[in-house]
């Protein structure tokens, strides 16, 4: 990721305010009071407010920024850089990862981060290449969940499931043609991979899962949605997990 981030979505810039912690600049091109509420988050952690026109704030933040566009000197999610780096500053034995594969549309993965927050995903993983990035756009759309997960980009993710594997984690694919997800019990070290709508999981990733799994539905559709899909299984491992 870049060292700056661009935020919109007053939801999402309030929450990325309260996790500042190397500063940045909220752009404001008018005052009501949802934007009033901003600037005194703002000034409470540092953030430098500047006042300039919509035009300005439109090639920052793109035509829907609404008054109010931040930008953080260096990313508000935790900072982890390497499934790697995540492995070797994991201490505890239950840990919940979701792995995505392929999905391209911004809105999806602002939808999928907002249910990784929810269900305590430890960190979400992206291939570097074929996928939506953390921008703009995705954080509106997480509601401002974007700034409490940790998400990392990786060039190999066969090679990323390896490296879970051997640090105890089982592997867990959507798959429709997988077990009913009722029927199945996730490990403490879960790592669930969800698939591009249409084509789903790759061949290659497929064949690292310890298991594919489905969620049976009634529907006239051939699918969920992939955010609708991953908070389901997301769910359903948190629940086990607390005895639900």
């Amino acid at each position: 990721m870049n060292a700056e981030q661009t935020i919109i979505g007053f939801h999402a810039i309030e929450e990325a305010l309260k996790q500042a912690k190397n500063g940045g600049i909220l752009y404001i091109s008018q005052k009501n009071d949802r934007i009033n509420n901003l600037t005194k988050t703002a000034s409470q952690h540092q953030v430098k407010i500047k006042r300039e026109t919509d035009e300005k704030l439109k090639k920052l933040g793109g035509p829907s920024h609404r008054g109010a566009v931040l930008v953080l000197n260096s990313p508000a999610a935790p900072r982890i850089t390497s499934v790697t780096d995540f492995l070797e500053n994991l201490h505890v034995s239950q840990s919940l990862v979701l792995i995505l594969d392929g999905i391209t549309d911004p809105q999806n993965l602002g939808a999928v981060l907002r249910s990784a927050d929810q269900f305590g995903v430890d960190v979400v993983v992206l291939p570097s290449r074929r996928s939506a990035k953390v921008n703009s756009t995705v954080m509106k759309t997480s509601a401002g969940a974007g700034v409490y997960v940790p998400v990392i980009e990786e060039v190999n993710l066969g090679r990323c499931i390896e490296e879970l594997k051997e640090h105890g984690f089982w592997i867990y694919g959507a798959n429709i043609t997988g077990v009913p997800i009722w029927n199945c019990g996730f490990a403490d070290r879960t790592a669930v991979i969800l698939g591009a709508e249409g084509r789903g999981i790759g061949r290659l990733l497929g064949e690292k899962c310890d298991q594919q799994i489905n969620i049976p539905t009634m529907g006239h559709v051939d699918s969920l949605n992939v955010s609708v899909a991953g908070g389901i299984m997301l769910y359903e491992y948190r629940r086990q997990k607390t005895g639900g």
